[in-house]
């Protein structure tokens, strides 16, 4: 099996780009931080849908770690990355070292602010500075067609769209639905993270969020199901950072007067693991309560 060329400077990864271009492709782009599952490969199936040469980047990016995050722990395995992508007929692999990405001297940044504001933001401060900056990079150095972005992510898909369309930056922007364990739970690199126990008390989350969807669309009051929720949560063993009700589009608190569909959003940790997960809520008959 022939893999994808390895490209580890944006001079040659551009250099690809170009050449895929001049045959008449559009290009797309699955920006990643490796540890692949099936989540970012159904990313990748579904930018195949859209372009014709497909560009997946790793790099795990340390402008959004804070000191006491889990940057040297996050899960790498390039190996079995590539073996991955491999598999799906990805054409060029992105797998920049640090210095290439931040080289000595850089001083620039990206602030974001919108739909960045609350959520991730209350605790993780730093988070989405350092997202949308190397977002930025990635974006103006392969200048792709398409990139496309998970769903479980959903604050970053909102902040990226946002970026995008204020920068413009002349990209299409996708999002992929979220892609779940059989019990639900969302997968996700952290997820290696969770011992037997812990992964089956993590399952509790899409349990408490479908149950929340449910009430919320079938009328009955928001804070209410919520307070009920974080409860539940809590009782299961997890801190809970927030359990929110927020509009799809602008991930502003929930207008009782407005149209809009919404999302709600959870994090939660359970022992040393924060898991994040989402679920989009209808709008009821009734109106928001």
């Amino acid at each position: 099996m022939i893999g994808p060329k390895i490209y580890e400077t944006v001079a040659d990864m551009r250099q690809a780009v170009d050449a895929a271009r001049a045959k008449g492709k559009r290009v797309a782009l699955v920006p990643t931080m490796g540890a692949l599952h099936e989540g970012h490969l159904s990313l990748v199936r579904a930018a195949r849908e859209h372009a014709g040469h497909i560009i997946v980047s790793i790099f795990v990016n340390p402008t959004q770690f804070a000191p006491t995050e889990d940057f040297d722990a996050y899960p790498r395995d390039s190996d079995a990355d590539l073996k991955l992508l491999a598999g799906l007929g990805v054409e060029g692999v992105f797998m920049p070292p640090a210095k290439e990405v931040y080289p000595q001297g850089f001083a620039t940044a990206v602030s974001v602010g919108g739909p960045a504001e609350g959520l991730e933001s209350t605790t993780r401060p730093h988070f989405f500075g350092g997202v949308a900056t190397v977002v930025t990079k990635l974006l103006l150095a392969a200048l792709p067609d398409v990139a496309i972005f998970g769903e479980k992510d959903y604050q970053q898909l909102c902040v990226i769209r946002r970026f995008v369309r204020d920068l413009h930056i002349p990209v299409t922007i996708l999002g992929g639905p979220t892609v779940r364990e059989e019990d639900g739970l969302a997968m996700s690199s952290r997820n290696r993270y969770l011992g037997a126990d812990d992964r089956r008390t993590a399952s509790l989350i899409p349990q408490v969020l479908g149950e929340a969807v449910e009430r919320i669309t079938a009328g009955e009051e928001a804070a209410t199901v919520l307070a009920q929720g974080m409860a539940r949560l809590t009782q299961g063993g997890f801190t809970v950072d927030y359990l929110e009700l927020r509009d799809a589009e602008t991930l502003a608190p929930v207008d009782p007067k407005g149209t809009n569909a919404a999302r709600l959003l959870v994090a939660a940790k359970l022992g040393q693991t924060r898991l994040i997960d989402n679920m989009s809520v209808a709008r009821p008959t009734t109106g928001w309560r």
